[in-house]
């Protein structure tokens, strides 16, 4: 059982950046791969970012290619979402999620994701 617990979210005009935090309870999480999704009010939950804990190897949705940036601290088992050139339809919340066997091709299905935080809301203003 994992435990993931985000931070980081807040109002912040557009152009300026944020960094998200996901905490998360145990180092067996190194099996899995981290997603950041999110939630936008009235639509779907949307794929933003993934990271697989073990290599590292990391996936961007379109949308916020060369914006934003995945990471990970090993020794602080924590995920992190940088966020930068932020627009005003990046306004969501955001949502971290784990799940041990993700692939290329199922990176964006949320029913592939085991674990979910409880989310932290990102408002950009224009």
């Amino acid at each position: 059982q994992l435990q993931l617990v985000e931070s980081g979210g807040g109002l912040v005009q557009a152009g300026g950046s944020l960094r998200l935090s996901c905490a998360v309870s145990k180092r067996t999480a190194i099996n899995y791969a981290m997603g950041w999704f999110r939630q936008a009010p009235g639509k779907e939950r949307e794929f933003v970012a993934l990271i697989k804990w073990s290599g590292g190897d990391t996936y961007y949705a379109d949308s916020v290619k060369g914006r934003f940036t995945i990471s990970r601290d090993n020794a602080k088992n924590t995920v992190y979402l940088q966020m930068n050139s932020l627009k005003a339809e990046d306004t969501a919340v955001y949502y971290c999620a784990a799940g041990r066997q993700i692939t290329i091709g199922t990176i964006h299905d949320t029913t592939k994701y085991a674990y979910w935080g409880q989310g932290t809301q990102v408002t950009v203003s224009s």
